[in-house]
């Protein structure tokens, strides 16, 4: 995975919030090996850092080689922008295309409201 860098907030004393979407991400089936395709959607408020736009693609780029459950995959790109940005808080929705007759969408946030996503508007 391409590494997630980083640019100084231009406003961090307002609360504002940052929406993007990548409607071209995919990863392989950790099961069939075959790819998996889905829309991430990520929106965040931030604190001090911003991600840099570049980086992220070039990161959701390197999930095209890797197998992952879809519950899996949404969770790590949490994971790894909590961690590159340290953000007031975040969303990751990854809503995949339907494999099976079955339609996936994932919802992740950080930081996790008490009773699930569900309680926080999911």
């Amino acid at each position: 995975m391409s590494a997630l860098d980083s640019f100084p907030n231009p406003c961090p004393e307002r609360h504002y919030r940052i929406e993007m979407e990548c409607p071209e991400f995919t990863c392989l089936c950790p099961k069939t090996g075959q790819p998996d395709f889905a829309v991430i959607r990520i929106s965040y408020v931030p604190d001090r850092l911003c991600v840099e736009l570049k980086s992220l693609k070039l990161y959701l780029w390197g999930f095209r080689d890797h197998g992952g459950f879809h519950e899996a995959v949404t969770n790590r790109i949490l994971d790894d922008l909590v961690a590159a940005i340290a953000p007031r808080s975040l969303r990751v929705v990854g809503d995949f295309n339907v494999r099976g007759g079955i339609r996936t969408q994932v919802i992740v946030q950080y930081p996790n409201p008490e009773g699930g996503p569900e309680v926080a508007g999911g």
